[in-house]
């Protein structure tokens, strides 16, 4: 079986960070494992505190299942300090893991700050130039970058510059760098921009109104990491992990008094399904 590793924090409520990836890797018939980088205080409603691990602590959840399992799809979610970041940039390109999705999990959606400014800067220095997919929505491109992303065509500016900022890193020549700008916050349809650093592929999909919509970004960025463990290209992965989101979000279970979670549960068709509408 393959393995999948998710690099997150850990959402008690289950439904983001490490929770949603294990469950996502298992629709994507994964086994899931995982390092948790910070123990979040939070449910359907609202972040209320993140207890931070340290660099030591993660090393040493991470040291013993990298060398134990063949990894062939790596998740990158919350990485709350410097340290951490530097931590799981050092395990990457050491044991050379393969597929790194880097989901940039600056922020909660209620405005809980989840990441210091000096990870940030680590993040686009350290782990950037390893990644083979960086997810950003809009306001995570916008901070990452500077520029206004607000409609398309400042996404494909968003995604070109962040693709830009990947190529000083030599160590691991076989990454993508490959930049994904979704736009679930975007005031028409929800349409995502791909950048594979030749060009631009959009991803059009109708929005769909609910209220379950927690975990969203981080079960689409381990969804397409599972399907690139299993063999699909990144505009492949994409479609297949959208389709993936798009079945859990219709599906959802109507749980808690927030913006309660997705049903990751909707089984392994999800690998046969047909492309999504890309251009």
């Amino acid at each position: 079986m393959l393995v999948a590793l998710s690099i997150a924090g850990f959402d008690p409520s289950g439904g983001a960070g490490v929770l949603a990836d294990i469950k996502t890797f298992s629709a994507f018939g994964c086994f899931g494992i995982a390092a948790v980088t910070s123990l979040t205080s939070q449910n359907t409603i609202a972040v209320y505190g993140a207890f931070h691990q340290t660099a030591e602590v993660l090393r040493a959840q991470l040291e013993p299942i990298v060398n134990d399992f063949r990894i062939s799809a790596v998740k990158v979610g919350m990485l709350p300090t410097r340290e951490t970041v530097e931590v799981t940039a050092d395990m990457i390109k050491r044991h050379g893991l393969p597929n790194v999705v880097v989901d940039t999990v600056l922020r909660s959606t209620s405005g809980y700050d989840l990441a210091g400014e000096g990870a940030i800067r680590c993040l686009i220095e350290r782990l950037f130039p390893l990644a083979d997919l960086i997810t950003p929505n809009l306001a995570e491109a916008s901070r990452l970058t500077g520029l206004e992303v607000e409609d398309l065509e400042g996404m494909k500016n968003a995604a070109r510059l962040i693709h830009e900022m990947c190529s000083p890193e030599t160590v691991k020549p076989s990454a993508l760098h490959a930049v994904l700008v979704k736009g679930g916050h975007l005031s028409r349809d929800a349409t995502d921009v791909l950048f594979d650093g030749h060009e631009f592929h959009l991803f059009h999909a109708p929005r769909i109104i609910t209220r379950s919509t927690h975990g969203t970004g981080c079960t689409l960025s381990s969804a397409i990491a599972a399907s690139l463990a299993r063999g699909c290209n990144v505009q492949q992965a994409v479609t297949k992990a959208k389709r993936y989101l798009e079945a859990g979000l219709l599906s959802a279970p109507n749980i808690g008094r927030g913006a309660g979670p997705l049903n990751h549960a909707i089984g392994r068709t999800v690998i046969s399904w047909p492309d999504a509408d890309v251009t």
